[in-house]
């Protein structure tokens, strides 16, 4: 009889870590139906950070068919044939539905820090988060805007780009959560050179693009009209561009972001860069609400997350739909495995018939009639 405790020969389950997130939001709600479906676990070995009496709490208020969860100590003690659990902590928690309470705060603090410790000793592959609320979550020692800038910093990077994915495009955004009244300025023509080289390299890296294709979109209305509008454009992106180009990395633009959308142009690019939150998750989330994943490129580790929030206000009602994690999931488990593939190639590019410079795609979207560059 196969011993499922140890680790099997098949070299395709990864090691997925899971924080539940606030526990009075709909995380577990999520979690608990994506794993429900037993051939989650013929693709990687899940471990929730979290606590196992509030997931059998939260089982008891969904429909769901019955499965056993493996409690755990030890990332040493999973079974690789079925959903793990490993306490985070051992106070009783105080559970209140559609709440924003401290506790919730500190749990969701205590299993992202288990999380990242266990990350950097290398014995989960990637992580997958469960929705935070910002606002609870903070303390000395954790006193960031989110999940994005609390993991650049624990990982020792000031070079990273929230991109959001789903499967019609991919949208990162120069600046990430800050009040709008600062964005113009904390642009420079620097930063966004910078989130297009993290942008390209993520591309090719993570999601197998050889030759990618960007659009970039303009700060202001109608991308500036000439300097009629703005001057950030012609001041700022264009000579961004420029630069890209010349290194090349293949970006495109400024493009006025209203036409863009609507016209359906994002169709035609590996990914757009936005120039700040609302301008890329807005028509994001209108698009792909459900099925949108939250990955954060640039860092040496795997992290993705669902695209929505805690939701307080249907929290324990059945009503969650799990397509958002089941997507983040899946998309870690893709992402490492193009990381895996990624460094075998460079190691020999010669055996995969590479050179070492990358062949020009002729397939290059066409501009628009009046393009600003």
């Amino acid at each position: 009889m196969e011993n499922l405790l140890q680790e099997p020969s098949d070299e395709h389950l990864v090691k997925v870590g899971i924080t539940h997130g606030d526990f009075n939001g709909i995380s577990y709600e999520v979690i608990l139906k994506t794993l429900s479906d037993s051939r989650i676990c013929e693709l990687c070995t899940p471990l929730i950070y979290g606590s196992s009496k509030i997931a059998s709490y939260h089982r008891k208020t969904i429909d769901i068919p019955e499965y056993l969860i493996n409690v755990v100590k030890r990332t040493d003690q999973l079974h690789w044939r079925k959903p793990n659990i490993i306490n985070i902590s051992n106070d009783e928690a105080r559970i209140e539905l559609g709440k924003s309470t401290p506790q919730a705060g500190e749990f969701a603090l205590a299993a992202l820090e288990k999380a990242v410790a266990d990350l950097k000793e290398n014995r989960i592959d990637v992580l997958v988060t469960g929705p935070i609320n910002k606002k609870n979550i903070q303390s000395s020692q954790f006193h960031f805007p989110g999940h994005t800038e609390y993991l650049a910093n624990s990982f020792g990077t000031s070079k990273y780009l929230m991109l959001m994915v789903c499967r019609e495009f991919r949208i990162g955004t120069v600046t990430g959560h800050v009040p709008l009244s600062q964005v113009s300025s904390l642009l420079s023509a620097d930063l966004i050179i910078d989130k297009l080289r993290i942008l390209q390299d993520s591309l090719i890296r993570d999601f197998g693009i050889r030759r990618p294709k960007i659009a970039v979109m303009g700060i202001n209305p109608h991308a500036g009209d000439s300097g009629l509008l703005g001057k950030e454009e012609e001041e700022l992106l264009i000579p961004a561009l420029q630069k890209a180009n010349r290194e090349g990395i293949l970006a495109m633009g400024p493009f006025p972001a209203d036409g863009f959308f609507g016209s359906h142009q994002h169709t035609k690019y590996d990914a757009v860069l936005a120039m700040y939150h609302d301008q890329g998750l807005i028509p994001f989330k209108a698009l792909s609400f459900e099925g949108g994943v939250n990955f954060t490129a640039g860092l040496p580790i795997i992290r993705t997350s669902p695209a929505h929030g805690t939701a307080y206000d249907i929290a324990g009602k059945d009503m969650a739909s799990e397509e958002s994690f089941r997507e983040a999931l899946y998309l870690a488990i893709d992402i490492f495995r193009n990381r895996k593939d990624y460094m075998e190639i460079t190691r020999d590019p010669l055996r995969y018939g590479l050179t070492s410079e990358p062949a020009i795609d002729e397939d290059v979207p066409d501009l628009p009639d009046e393009p600003v560059l």
